[in-house]
Formats: C-alpha cells, sequence, structure tokens
C-alpha cells in the first residue's frame, strides 16, 4: 500500500464538503476520483499532498515513497527554453555527463598512473550514467513533449511566452519525466487534443507507480482506471473496475438503496396508520400497545433517501419545424491564415437527422468550419449551401453569442421576448439558475456557468441544425450525460466539434476528420472510427514499401463505411 486515507472531514463556513472519507491505494492501482462539479474532488487532492489541512483524519504516504502533483491550473513561469525546462529534471545527468566529456579529455594528455584513476572514476560514472537513463534520457524527453503535443520546432519557444494551456503542459512533461511513485493528476485531458490524450493513457496504463487522477473525461477513466472512488454528498464510496464498470454498479446501488428506502418508509408509514388506530380506541390497554410501538418505531435507523440518477440540469431538445433532407452541402471550402493553410478543397454533404462529429488535432481548423458555416467567418473560397427550411441553432465554445453587459435574465428576454416571466425563470431553473441567480451579469459568470446559459439558449431555439463547439466543455460528468440523452431524443440534426471521445462514442452517427487539410469520413461512432484507424494503419505498414525506397501518399478524402 502507498497511500491510506482515514476518517477525512473538511467544511468551509459550516457546509461540510467531505465527511468521513476513507480509501487506499496500492503501489500499482490507478484510481480516479469521481462526483459532481463541487462534490470536494479537488479537495481532497489537496488535502492529500499537504496543500489543505483537514479538520479530521489522517492522510499517510508510505516511507520511502514519493508524489507528483499537477494542479488542475498550474502553470509554469520561466525564462527556459521548453527543452531547457525539461532538462532541469535531468539535471544530475546532466551533470554527469559533462564530468564524463571532461574526464575523457583529462584522460587524453594525463600520464600513465594519472590516466588508470581517470578510466577506475571514468568506468564507474558510465555505469551510474548508463544505470540512470544517461543514453535515453534525451529521447525520452522528446517523447514526452511530442506526445503531449509539441512539435520539435517549438522546443525552442521560452516558456513565458506559451499559453496557459501549454504552460500547464510543460508541467506534465516534467512531472511525468520525475517519475514519482504517485502521480496525482487534476483534470490533466483538459489542454491536450485527442492524440495526446491517447499518448498520455498509453503512458499511464504501462506507468510502474500509482496514478490518482480526477477527470471528467469517462473514455479515458475507462482506460486507465482499476478503481472509482466516488464522493457523493460529502461520503466516499470504492468501487473496482473502471468508469464503464462503476456506472453499472452505481446505478444497481442506487436501485437497491432506492427500493430499501421505499420499503422502509412503506412499513413506518403502516406502523404509524396502526398507532394512530390504537389512540383512536382511547383504552388503556390500546394506549401502551401504541406507546409500545411508538418506542420501536423511534429506534429505527431511518435511511436516507439516495440521490436520484442526474436530475440537477433538465434539458429538452426539439425543432418547431423539420427541414427538408438536404441539411447542409459544402463544396471545395478552403481557409488559410497568412501562410497557414488550415484546409483545401474539402467537401461534404449532412442530411437529415444525421448527428455527425468533426474531430481532429488542436489547430487543425475544426472550429474554423463551424465558424464559417455560421457566417462568423469568410471562407478563402468554396460554395456553403443550406437546405430548405434549415434553422440554426449554435452553441460557441467562447461563448460570443452571449453578450456580457447583459444579466441572465436579460440575455433571455431579450432573444426570446414572447416568454413571460415565469417562463424565463423555469427556463433558467431547468439549468441550475434560481432566485437573485436571474440577476448576475454574464460577465461574471464561470465559463461552467456561461456554458449553461448558451445551453438554455439553445433549448428555447427550437432550431433544427444544431451546430456546437465543444459542448461539453466545464460541465461535470452528470451533466454530460443529461446532454447525451438530449441530443440522442432530438430528432433535428447535428454537427458538432468535440474531443470528448465518450460523447462522441454515444451520440454521434458519422465521423469527419480534419487531418492532413483534408476530410476523412467515418461512417460510425468513435470506436468504429479507432477500429478503421488501426486496419488503414495495418493495412499502409504491410504495403510499406522495401528498405531504401521512400513513398509518400497523397491525402485523400475517402468514406470509409461498415
Amino acid at each position: 500500500m502507498i497511500l491510506s486515507c482515514q476518517n477525512i472531514s473538511i467544511a468551509f463556513n459550516e457546509k461540510q464538503v467531505l465527511k468521513d472519507i476513507s480509501f487506499h491505494i496500492e503501489d500499482q492501482d490507478k484510481a480516479a476520483i469521481v462526483g459532481i462539479n463541487g462534490a470536494g474532488k479537488t479537495t481532497l487532492l489537496k488535502i492529500i499532498v499537504g496543500g489543505l489541512q483537514a479538520d479530521e483524519g489522517i492522510v499517510a504516504l508510505s516511507r520511502d515513497k514519493n508524489f507528483g502533483y499537477l494542479a488542475q491550473h498550474q502553470a509554469v513561469d520561466t525564462q527556459n527554453t521548453i527543452y531547457e525546462e525539461l532538462l532541469t529534471i535531468k539535471q544530475e545527468l546532466v551533470a554527469l555527463e559533462d564530468r564524463l566529456r571532461q574526464t575523457e579529455l583529462q584522460m587524453k594528455t594525463a600520464n600513465e598512473q594519472e590516466l588508470n584513476r581517470l578510466m577506475e572514476q571514468y568506468a564507474q560514472m558510465t555505469h551510474r550514467f548508463e544505470s540512470n537513463g544517461g543514453y535515453t534520457y534525451r529521447s525520452e524527453l522528446v517523447g514526452v513533449l511530442k506526445g503531449l503535443g509539441f512539435a520539435e520546432e517549438e522546443f525552442d519557444k521560452q516558456v513565458s511566452t506559451l499559453s496557459g494551456g501549454q504552460k500547464t503542459r510543460v508541467a506534465l512533461s516534467k512531472l511525468l519525466l520525475q517519475k514519482p511513485d504517485l502521480i496525482m493528476l487534476d483534470e490533466p485531458t483538459n489542454h491536450l487534443d485527442m492524440s495526446s490524450i491517447a499518448w498520455l493513457e498509453t503512458y499511464l496504463m504501462n506507468y510502474k507507480g500509482a496514478v490518482i487522477v480526477v477527470s471528467h473525461d469517462r473514455y479515458f477513466l475507462d482506460r486507465i482506471t482499476n478503481k472509482i472512488i466516488e464522493i457523493d454528498q460529502t461520503k466516499a464510496t470504492v468501487f473496482q473496475g473502471n468508469y464503464s464498470s462503476y456506472a453499472v454498479k452505481k446505478e444497481q446501488l442506487r436501485a437497491a438503496q432506492l427500493k430499501a428506502y421505499m420499503n422502509q418508509q412503506q412499513e413506518i408509514k403502516h406502523q404509524e396508520e396502526v398507532i394512530a388506530k390504537l389512540k383512536s380506541f382511547n383504552r388503556e390497554k390500546s394506549i401502551k400497545r401504541a406507546e409500545s410501538r411508538e418506542k420501536m418505531l423511534n429506534k429505527i435507523d431511518r435511511l436516507d433517501k439516495p440521490t436520484q440518477a442526474r436530475t440537477d440540469m433538465h434539458i429538452t431538445l426539439e425543432p418547431k419545424y423539420a427541414s427538408g433532407n438536404d441539411v447542409l452541402h459544402v463544396e471545395n471550402l478552403s481557409k488559410s491564415f497568412d501562410t497557414l493553410r488550415l484546409f483545401q478543397e474539402i467537401g461534404f454533404d449532412i442530411k437529415k437527422g444525421e448527428h455527425v462529429a468533426i474531430i481532429g488535432d488542436n489547430g487543425a481548423g475544426k472550429t474554423t468550419i463551424l465558424k464559417i458555416i455560421n457566417g462568423l467567418l469568410p471562407a478563402d473560397s468554396g460554395l456553403l449551401r443550406l437546405g430548405t427550411n434549415v434553422h440554426i441553432g449554435y452553441y460557441d465554445q467562447e461563448h460570443h453569442v452571449l453578450h456580457m453587459e447583459k444579466t441572465l435574465f436579460e440575455e433571455i428576454s431579450d432573444e426570446y421576448p414572447s416568454l413571460n416571466n415565469t417562463e424565463i425563470r423555469s427556463a433558467l431553473a431547468a439549468f441550475l439558475f434560481t432566485g437573485d441567480d436571474v440577476f448576475k451579469r454574464i460577465g461574471d459568470l464561470s465559463g461552467g456557468e456561461r456554458g449553461r446559459v448558451s445551453l438554455a439558449k439553445l433549448m428555447l431555439s427550437e432550431s433544427n441544425f444544431l451546430i456546437l463547439d465543444e459542448p461539453t466543455n466545464h460541465l461535470d460528468i452528470a451533466s454530460k450525460e443529461i446532454l447525451e440523452d438530449a441530443l440522442n431524443g432530438y430528432t433535428g440534426t447535428v454537427l458538432y466539434v468535440s474531443h470528448d471521445r465518450y460523447f462522441i462514442n454515444r451520440t454521434a452517427s458519422r465521423i469527419l476528420e480534419l487531418t492532413n487539410q483534408t476530410l476523412v469520413n467515418y461512417l460510425g461512432n468513435y470506436d468504429y472510427y479507432l477500429e478503421k484507424k488501426m486496419q488503414l494503419a495495418a493495412a499502409d505498414a504491410s504495403s510499406l514499401p522495401k528498405a531504401g525506397q521512400n513513398q509518400g501518399r497523397a491525402a485523400l478524402a475517402v468514406t470509409l463505411g461498415r
């Protein structure tokens, strides 16, 4: 066992956040802490690493074990380049390598006696250098940087000039290179594209130490975890298995708890009716029997009603009018920014009722395609044609469709003037904005709150063609599942960009991958896309030319069907 948490409790301003949290982590466990936003997941991580003091409880890390922690918004601030910053983790090896070079120079001019001493020193240093990965640390460093999405030409960028997301990736790279006995990560996939997330999954699955992760990325959790620690209403429950296994067990447990609760409530009601009837007889014997039953009833350990499954938000998406069968036609679409070409002469059609996901690396141009369709950006060339009676509802990940100076109430009432006060409040309440919340300014809201306002506007729009840019960003797992159910029940057409693979798997009937400046069409969900990609990779490997020959392949826009 590498970590033990016993009876951890903490409250903020008299509000209990965690109560009697207990669990342990074995040496090679890959564990996830899950729960709704605000459940206390990050608070628990901070207590474990010593950043917060618990009100009660004990955190014990095994002797001679160390940990590494990546906070959700951790950023590196230094004048070093990216490569230099990562080299600081391998400083002992760098210094040892310098000593080896210096010793080699000394050996060239040394006399016989001095040479023997230097050769013995050199042999010892070489052994230590090799044992500690001296011949591989630079390639390992490059591998981690590339795996987390840094191109080789970016290695010489100063860390201080990077974006917040890039700095977090540098911090994650440093942590992985340190190879602590226990890695703790808070939302590590937030700033990674799909290929980087897949690389991190493989790295963590093969990691010889233990891992604790807080993440809303269910596909990620499915691939790496063997233990789920759920925080619900201040308490923790430990489930063995990955996220999908946990979801099944959680629902079974909730159903059993609800049944036990309902049975107890029925028995309590029955006993109360018997007691009332006995008292109504107004006889001494009957009253004594009633009092006896009351004492027994008061001694019952009453069960709490279990939390309902996914009842926080209420999303209903339904188009007001049906569109024609041809929803969108795109032909020979191209877009560049200065010398950066995003895509060239791409084309696709979307039919009524389709749910299509656009995927690709960060910066490939996915959001740009959505903005061009919505008329927010001009294309360099190409044709865009909307079908008959198509009405677009747009969800923008940067929430430019919201007015920062308006209150929530004004945002809805100005967009939908036919709604009365009660209808506006009801719509906002469905997205967890109640009471005086409706008078908050949009500009004062968090990213997650702005996302919920955008979803509320989308629900009210009654559009028949939804265009969504990263709709699950800032949503907790329960809210994502509510949105998934709403989209799966939606009879209109959906085109969206997302890096949430679990979300894509549940909601997409077709995938467009933007790669090498063109689109590749896959007729299935994310699992199907992965399967076809593996088949293509295997086919490419088997058809590679013999050694010494090079053969390039032009990127083709193809359709890969079932």
